[in-house]
């Protein structure tokens, strides 16, 4: 039986995308292309160099994805290259283009630091289509000899402003002078600075500069509030909140590895599907982690900024941030992960009673007041009960506080020499 055409997400037929993938789409509730998608992938189907413009979360990896997974050669090695700036990132966009290919012989294989070589090693050598990969790790597998760009037709440099900000120059530029084949080039980014349209001059052939979202610092679909919270009552206000809001899926941000480890552990003592990610995960366990919230088996992830970079999941209802951040940039990019594709998102943040500055500076870099909530069954403690209870929770786990240390005792007097050693008499001669 022929699939009706209506079946499919026709919208994005329109725009040269071949049925094949578009039930690959249809699987993945792909509906209306946004505004990248409408205007990317017919560049792109026409072989255009483009510079693209735009925010993350709008849709950046099926805009590049779709036309160079439909143009690939099945028959053909290697063709298509993306660099990303993280791990994180190289594994979810490997994983969406292997979605978006679900139904065709194509073999997408993400690339990075962390994982055994040997094992990337061994995935290169079943002949992948498309390489997702990190720039240190596309260069360490150069150096060995077992990456290959002879065939390369399509290069992607996805979030190309955080590469450069992460110290990749150098590293961009000796991969790309190594592909020599004619190709076609894409860079997506947030910012479009001078330092990349410079990259893009050398590197790129007439390129057609696309700007979606320009300059937009925050998502106006987020709804975004903040609740007043004593120190010692965070954990308190979390677990009401938490009940308040039910979120389908949610990230608790914390400023240090520390506090990330010490509210993932308190939260699961309390019953919740909670996970941590921060930097002292060994990779395999924070892919593991990342797997299951992506699927939605981990309800709420607790989480450092660092360890957060490059999440791009869908369907995140709520960001809270446990933490006020002390950069208010980062305070955008922590609720940019909510409210994807125009869906549902809510951004709630704790303030403590000295943190209004840090409120003010956030509400003037994103040009809106940020209006108070309440949270519904969270009674505030005293002061002075709340305090040692505090003092407490704030000992890493397993260390006790240090006892206190007793009264110094006067010394002795000190004894002189002579009072054990009588002076010897002197011998007259």
């Amino acid at each position: 039986m022929h699939r009706k055409k209506q079946d499919l997400p026709v919208a994005f037929a329109d725009l040269g995308i071949q049925p094949a993938f578009l039930a690959a789409l249809k699987k993945m509730e792909f509906v209306e292309p946004s505004e990248i998608q409408q205007r990317l992938i017919p560049l792109v189907l026409e072989g255009k160099d483009v510079l693209a413009q735009a925010r993350t979360g709008t849709g950046k990896t099926a805009a590049f994805g779709l036309p160079i997974l439909q143009m690939i050669q099945v028959e053909g090695r290697l063709q298509a290259i993306v660099l990303v700036p993280t791990r994180e990132l190289a594994v979810q966009v490997a994983a969406e283009m292997r979605r978006m290919a679900a139904d065709q012989p194509l073999h997408v294989v993400p690339v990075y630091g962390g994982q055994r070589i040997s094992h990337q090693v061994h995935l290169l050598g079943k002949k992948p289509h498309v390489v997702v990969g990190t720039p240190g790790r596309v260069m360490d597998l150069m150096g060995r000899g077992v990456l290959s760009f002879d065939s390369i037709r399509f290069v992607v440099l996805d979030e190309v402003d955080r590469m450069l900000d992460i110290g990749f120059r150098d590293d961009i530029r000796k991969i790309l002078s190594k592909i020599t084949t004619p190709h076609q080039t894409v860079f997506a980014s947030a910012t479009l600075t001078d330092e990349i349209k410079r990259l893009a001059r050398q590197y790129m052939t007439d390129p057609v500069e696309l700007q979606v979202s320009v300059d937009v610092l925050t998502v106006e679909e987020v709804a975004q509030s903040y609740v007043t919270v004593d120190p010692w009552d965070k954990f308190d206000a979390l677990e009401a909140l938490l009940v308040q809001e039910k979120p389908q899926l949610a990230i608790v941000f914390c400023n240090t590895k520390h506090a990330t480890r010490r509210l993932a552990k308190r939260l699961q003592g309390a019953g919740l599907n909670v996970k941590e990610i921060h930097g002292d995960l060994v990779q395999e366990k924070r892919e593991r982690v990342m797997d299951r919230f992506r699927k939605h088996k981990v309800q709420v992830l607790v989480a450092t900024d660092l360890a957060a970079r490059g999440i791009d999941v869908h369907g995140i209802t709520h960001i809270i941030n446990y933490d006020v951040p002390d950069d208010p940039h980062v305070y955008v990019h922590r609720i940019g992960r909510t409210a994807r594709m125009g869906s549902f998102g809510k951004a709630i943040t704790f303030v403590g009673r000295d943190q209004g500055k840090q409120l003010t500076e956030i509400e003037l870099l994103i040009n809106k007041q940020i209006p108070q909530e309440k949270i519904e069954g969270f009674t505030p403690r005293p002061p002075r009960e709340a305090e040692t209870t505090y003092d407490q929770e704030l000992q890493p786990a397993g260390i006790q506080a240090a006892p206190e240390a007793p009264p110094p005792q006067p010394k002795p007097p000190a004894r002189r020499l002579g009072a054990k050693f009588p002076t010897r008499r002197r011998r007259r001669l």
